[in-house]
Protein backbone atom coordinates (compact mmCIF):
# COMPACT_ATOMS: atom_id res chain seq x y z
CA UNK A 1 0.00 0.00 0.00
CA UNK A 2 1.55 3.64 -1.07
CA UNK A 3 2.62 5.37 1.78
CA UNK A 4 0.33 8.93 2.09
CA UNK A 5 0.51 12.49 3.59
CA UNK A 6 2.06 15.47 2.90
CA UNK A 7 5.39 14.62 3.78
CA UNK A 8 5.74 11.25 1.66
CA UNK A 9 7.38 11.21 -1.41
CA UNK A 10 6.22 11.23 -5.10
CA UNK A 11 7.54 7.89 -5.36
CA UNK A 12 6.27 6.31 -1.95
CA UNK A 13 2.51 8.13 -3.06
CA UNK A 14 2.46 6.72 -6.38
CA UNK A 15 5.01 3.40 -6.59
CA UNK A 16 2.92 2.92 -10.31
CA UNK A 17 3.70 6.31 -11.20
CA UNK A 18 5.15 6.28 -15.10
CA UNK A 19 9.34 8.10 -15.20
CA UNK A 20 9.08 7.96 -18.73
CA UNK A 21 7.87 8.21 -22.01
CA UNK A 22 8.88 6.59 -25.49
CA UNK A 23 9.36 8.25 -28.32
CA UNK A 24 10.36 6.94 -31.94
CA UNK A 25 13.78 8.71 -31.22
CA UNK A 26 14.10 9.75 -27.71
CA UNK A 27 12.51 9.48 -23.89
CA UNK A 28 10.70 11.86 -22.33
CA UNK A 29 11.75 11.19 -18.91
CA UNK A 30 10.46 12.85 -15.26
CA UNK A 31 11.88 13.97 -11.78
CA UNK A 32 9.54 15.77 -9.57
CA UNK A 33 8.07 18.58 -12.23
CA UNK A 34 5.63 17.60 -15.15
CA UNK A 35 6.60 18.41 -18.61
CA UNK A 36 5.34 21.85 -20.68
CA UNK A 37 3.02 20.84 -23.66
CA UNK A 38 2.40 23.85 -25.63
CA UNK A 39 -1.03 24.60 -27.34
CA UNK A 40 -0.52 25.80 -31.14
CA UNK A 41 -3.95 26.19 -32.56
CA UNK A 42 -3.78 26.72 -36.47
CA UNK A 43 -7.46 27.27 -36.65
CA UNK A 44 -9.68 30.20 -36.72
CA UNK A 45 -12.08 29.01 -34.42
CA UNK A 46 -10.44 27.27 -31.18
CA UNK A 47 -12.62 28.39 -27.79
CA UNK A 48 -9.37 30.41 -26.72
CA UNK A 49 -7.10 31.31 -29.12
CA UNK A 50 -8.79 30.89 -32.41
CA UNK A 51 -7.68 32.83 -35.53
CA UNK A 52 -4.72 34.45 -33.86
CA UNK A 53 -2.06 31.68 -35.23
CA UNK A 54 -3.74 30.70 -38.33
CA UNK A 55 -0.95 31.85 -40.61
CA UNK A 56 1.41 29.08 -40.82
CA UNK A 57 4.61 31.64 -39.86
CA UNK A 58 2.79 33.00 -37.27
CA UNK A 59 2.10 29.73 -35.97
CA UNK A 60 5.56 29.01 -36.59
CA UNK A 61 6.69 31.60 -34.47
CA UNK A 62 4.67 31.40 -31.78
CA UNK A 63 6.08 27.51 -31.01
CA UNK A 64 9.36 28.82 -31.37
CA UNK A 65 8.52 31.51 -28.81
CA UNK A 66 7.12 28.72 -26.47
CA UNK A 67 10.06 26.78 -26.57
CA UNK A 68 12.15 29.74 -26.09
CA UNK A 69 9.93 30.04 -22.93
CA UNK A 70 10.25 26.69 -21.33
CA UNK A 71 7.92 24.29 -23.27
CA UNK A 72 9.38 20.77 -23.21
CA UNK A 73 6.70 19.55 -26.06
CA UNK A 74 4.44 21.45 -28.84
CA UNK A 75 0.90 20.31 -29.67
CA UNK A 76 0.32 21.46 -33.08
CA UNK A 77 -3.87 21.30 -33.89
CA UNK A 78 -5.55 22.25 -37.38
CA UNK A 79 -9.16 21.47 -36.14
CA UNK A 80 -10.76 22.89 -33.29
CA UNK A 81 -12.70 20.29 -30.87
CA UNK A 82 -14.91 23.09 -28.95
CA UNK A 83 -18.06 22.01 -27.80
CA UNK A 84 -20.48 22.55 -30.44
CA UNK A 85 -17.47 22.82 -33.46
CA UNK A 86 -17.96 21.84 -36.55
CA UNK A 87 -15.44 19.34 -38.46
CA UNK A 88 -13.12 19.92 -41.17
CA UNK A 89 -12.08 18.27 -44.51
CA UNK A 90 -8.83 16.34 -44.19
CA UNK A 91 -7.11 18.10 -47.19
CA UNK A 92 -7.96 21.64 -45.36
CA UNK A 93 -6.56 20.05 -41.57
CA UNK A 94 -3.55 18.90 -43.84
CA UNK A 95 -3.02 22.20 -45.33
CA UNK A 96 -2.99 23.87 -41.87
CA UNK A 97 -0.93 21.98 -39.77
CA UNK A 98 1.96 20.40 -42.26
CA UNK A 99 3.94 23.38 -42.78
CA UNK A 100 3.46 24.42 -39.68
CA UNK A 101 5.23 20.93 -38.47
CA UNK A 102 7.67 20.89 -41.12
CA UNK A 103 8.47 24.89 -40.22
CA UNK A 104 8.72 24.12 -36.25
CA UNK A 105 11.04 20.78 -36.63
CA UNK A 106 13.44 22.35 -39.25
CA UNK A 107 13.85 25.07 -36.11
CA UNK A 108 13.60 22.86 -32.80
CA UNK A 109 14.25 19.46 -32.26
CA UNK A 110 11.67 19.69 -29.46
CA UNK A 111 9.33 16.85 -29.36
CA UNK A 112 6.28 17.52 -31.85
CA UNK A 113 2.73 16.42 -31.27
CA UNK A 114 0.16 16.82 -33.72
CA UNK A 115 -3.34 16.67 -32.33
CA UNK A 116 -6.03 15.00 -34.65
CA UNK A 117 -8.39 12.19 -35.00
CA UNK A 118 -7.55 11.66 -39.18
CA UNK A 119 -5.24 8.66 -39.72
CA UNK A 120 -3.76 10.19 -43.05
CA UNK A 121 -3.22 14.18 -40.93
CA UNK A 122 -0.95 12.22 -38.39
CA UNK A 123 0.61 9.81 -41.08
CA UNK A 124 1.92 13.22 -43.25
CA UNK A 125 2.28 15.14 -39.49
CA UNK A 126 5.08 12.26 -38.73
CA UNK A 127 6.79 12.27 -41.62
CA UNK A 128 7.14 15.77 -41.12
CA UNK A 129 9.04 15.49 -37.93
CA UNK A 130 6.24 14.78 -35.45
CA UNK A 131 6.40 12.53 -32.80
CA UNK A 132 3.52 12.32 -31.43
CA UNK A 133 0.00 11.54 -31.64
CA UNK A 134 -2.42 13.36 -29.37
CA UNK A 135 -6.34 12.12 -30.56
CA UNK A 136 -9.06 13.14 -28.31
CA UNK A 137 -10.99 9.89 -29.61
CA UNK A 138 -8.34 7.28 -28.41
CA UNK A 139 -7.40 6.45 -31.41
CA UNK A 140 -10.92 5.14 -32.22
CA UNK A 141 -12.69 7.57 -34.80
CA UNK A 142 -10.52 6.87 -37.55
CA UNK A 143 -9.58 2.93 -38.48
CA UNK A 144 -6.56 3.74 -39.79
CA UNK A 145 -4.98 5.51 -36.74
CA UNK A 146 -4.13 2.51 -35.00
CA UNK A 147 -1.74 1.21 -38.01
CA UNK A 148 -0.31 4.75 -38.42
CA UNK A 149 1.11 4.16 -34.55
CA UNK A 150 2.07 1.05 -35.11
CA UNK A 151 4.04 1.52 -38.22
CA UNK A 152 5.68 5.23 -36.99
CA UNK A 153 6.09 3.90 -33.89
CA UNK A 154 4.79 7.20 -32.65
CA UNK A 155 3.98 7.99 -28.67
CA UNK A 156 0.51 8.18 -28.29
CA UNK A 157 -1.80 10.12 -26.02
CA UNK A 158 -5.19 8.02 -25.85
CA UNK A 159 -7.93 10.90 -23.90
CA UNK A 160 -11.67 10.05 -22.72
CA UNK A 161 -14.35 11.93 -24.16
CA UNK A 162 -18.09 11.22 -24.00
CA UNK A 163 -19.68 11.57 -27.36
CA UNK A 164 -18.11 14.08 -29.94
CA UNK A 165 -17.57 17.99 -29.85
CA UNK A 166 -20.60 18.22 -31.49
CA UNK A 167 -23.22 16.79 -28.80
CA UNK A 168 -20.39 16.05 -26.18
CA UNK A 169 -21.33 18.44 -23.42
CA UNK A 170 -25.62 18.27 -24.18
CA UNK A 171 -25.99 16.25 -20.59
CA UNK A 172 -22.83 14.44 -19.58
CA UNK A 173 -23.77 11.77 -16.69
CA UNK A 174 -21.76 9.03 -15.10
CA UNK A 175 -22.18 6.85 -12.28
CA UNK A 176 -19.03 8.11 -10.61
CA UNK A 177 -17.10 9.97 -13.16
CA UNK A 178 -13.45 8.77 -11.51
CA UNK A 179 -14.12 5.12 -12.00
CA UNK A 180 -16.00 5.66 -14.79
CA UNK A 181 -13.06 6.76 -16.92
CA UNK A 182 -10.22 5.06 -15.17
CA UNK A 183 -12.61 1.77 -16.14
CA UNK A 184 -12.26 3.35 -19.77
CA UNK A 185 -8.73 4.35 -19.79
CA UNK A 186 -7.56 1.22 -18.12
CA UNK A 187 -9.75 -0.85 -21.28
CA UNK A 188 -8.83 1.08 -23.75
CA UNK A 189 -4.66 1.36 -22.86
CA UNK A 190 -5.01 -3.16 -22.82
CA UNK A 191 -6.60 -2.75 -26.28
CA UNK A 192 -3.66 -0.87 -27.56
CA UNK A 193 -1.55 -2.68 -26.31
CA UNK A 194 -2.84 -6.23 -27.11
CA UNK A 195 -3.31 -4.83 -30.93
CA UNK A 196 0.53 -4.27 -30.90
CA UNK A 197 1.25 -0.80 -29.54
CA UNK A 198 4.24 -0.21 -27.22
CA UNK A 199 3.07 0.28 -23.63
CA UNK A 200 5.90 2.28 -22.85
CA UNK A 201 4.90 4.88 -25.79
CA UNK A 202 0.93 5.62 -24.14
CA UNK A 203 0.06 8.34 -22.42
CA UNK A 204 -3.26 8.63 -21.01
CA UNK A 205 -5.72 11.59 -20.77
CA UNK A 206 -8.86 11.85 -18.86
CA UNK A 207 -10.36 14.90 -21.16
CA UNK A 208 -10.83 17.51 -18.89
CA UNK A 209 -13.84 19.64 -20.33
CA UNK A 210 -15.13 16.65 -23.16
CA UNK A 211 -18.14 14.92 -22.11
CA UNK A 212 -17.75 16.54 -18.37
CA UNK A 213 -19.86 18.84 -16.12
CA UNK A 214 -17.94 22.01 -14.54
CA UNK A 215 -18.66 19.26 -11.40
CA UNK A 216 -17.15 16.30 -13.52
CA UNK A 217 -14.03 18.51 -14.12
CA UNK A 218 -13.39 19.47 -10.96
CA UNK A 219 -14.17 15.60 -9.59
CA UNK A 220 -11.39 14.61 -11.80
CA UNK A 221 -8.41 17.41 -11.26
CA UNK A 222 -9.22 16.22 -7.43
CA UNK A 223 -8.60 12.76 -8.15
CA UNK A 224 -6.51 12.27 -11.28
CA UNK A 225 -3.58 10.67 -9.61
CA UNK A 226 -5.67 7.44 -8.71
CA UNK A 227 -4.93 7.35 -12.45
CA UNK A 228 -0.84 6.77 -11.96
CA UNK A 229 -1.76 3.47 -11.06
CA UNK A 230 -2.19 2.55 -14.49
CA UNK A 231 1.25 2.52 -14.93
CA UNK A 232 1.49 5.05 -18.07
CA UNK A 233 1.94 8.63 -18.02
CA UNK A 234 -0.78 10.96 -17.32
CA UNK A 235 -1.53 14.19 -19.48
CA UNK A 236 -4.14 17.17 -18.67
CA UNK A 237 -5.22 19.30 -20.77
CA UNK A 238 -7.38 22.05 -18.38
CA UNK A 239 -6.03 25.34 -19.66
CA UNK A 240 -8.32 28.34 -20.05
CA UNK A 241 -11.39 26.40 -19.75
CA UNK A 242 -15.19 26.97 -19.22
CA UNK A 243 -15.36 25.31 -15.71
CA UNK A 244 -12.78 27.84 -14.36
CA UNK A 245 -15.51 30.98 -15.28
CA UNK A 246 -17.75 29.33 -13.53
CA UNK A 247 -15.51 28.98 -9.99
CA UNK A 248 -14.86 33.06 -11.04
CA UNK A 249 -18.63 33.76 -11.35
CA UNK A 250 -17.27 34.98 -14.83
CA UNK A 251 -17.49 34.04 -17.90
CA UNK A 252 -15.09 37.51 -19.15
CA UNK A 253 -12.20 37.09 -16.54
CA UNK A 254 -8.77 36.35 -17.97
CA UNK A 255 -7.95 32.53 -16.83
CA UNK A 256 -4.39 32.16 -16.70
CA UNK A 257 -3.71 32.28 -13.21
CA UNK A 258 -6.45 29.63 -12.66
CA UNK A 259 -4.75 27.57 -15.30
CA UNK A 260 -1.58 28.10 -13.35
CA UNK A 261 -3.07 27.21 -10.03
CA UNK A 262 -4.66 24.06 -11.62
CA UNK A 263 -1.17 23.13 -12.94
CA UNK A 264 0.43 23.48 -9.69
CA UNK A 265 -2.42 20.65 -7.86
CA UNK A 266 -1.55 19.14 -10.49
CA UNK A 267 1.92 19.06 -10.69
CA UNK A 268 1.30 18.15 -6.66
CA UNK A 269 -0.09 14.90 -7.81
CA UNK A 270 2.73 14.06 -9.98
CA UNK A 271 1.06 14.74 -13.50
CA UNK A 272 3.81 14.09 -16.11
CA UNK A 273 2.53 16.31 -18.26
CA UNK A 274 0.34 19.70 -18.24
CA UNK A 275 -1.17 20.68 -21.59
CA UNK A 276 -1.35 24.84 -21.70
CA UNK A 277 -1.85 28.08 -23.97
CA UNK A 278 0.75 30.40 -21.71
CA UNK A 279 3.79 28.67 -21.07
CA UNK A 280 5.75 31.29 -19.66
CA UNK A 281 3.62 31.42 -16.81
CA UNK A 282 4.08 28.22 -16.21
CA UNK A 283 7.60 27.49 -17.07
CA UNK A 284 8.22 30.11 -14.03
CA UNK A 285 5.62 28.38 -11.77
CA UNK A 286 6.87 24.71 -11.93
CA UNK A 287 10.67 26.54 -11.61
CA UNK A 288 9.53 27.97 -8.43
CA UNK A 289 7.54 24.83 -7.28
CA UNK A 290 10.63 22.65 -7.61
CA UNK A 291 12.65 25.04 -5.53
CA UNK A 292 10.12 25.33 -2.93
CA UNK A 293 10.19 21.28 -2.25
CA UNK A 294 7.72 20.45 -5.07
CA UNK A 295 5.93 17.06 -4.69
CA UNK A 296 7.90 15.88 -2.08
CA UNK A 297 7.55 19.13 0.24
CA UNK A 298 11.12 19.20 1.41
CA UNK A 299 13.05 22.44 0.83
CA UNK A 300 14.84 22.81 -2.73
CA UNK A 301 18.50 24.53 -3.16
CA UNK A 302 19.05 27.48 -5.48
CA UNK A 303 21.92 25.91 -8.18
Amino acid sequence: MATTGPSARLEDRYPHRATRWKLPSRWIEWGRVPSIMGIVNVTPDSFSDGGRFADPSQAIDHALQMVEEGADIIDIGGESTRPYSSPIEQLEELRRVIPVVEGVRARTDVPISIDTTKSQVAREALAAGAEIINDISGLEADPGMLQVAIDSRAAICAMHMQGTPQTMQDDPRYDDVVEDIRDYLAGRLSTLIRRGIDPESVCLDPGIGFGKSHQHNLDLLAACDRYHELGSPLLVGHSRKGFMAKILADRDRDRTLTTVAVSLHLARLGVQVIRVHDVRFHSEAVRMFAACGGVDGISGRIA
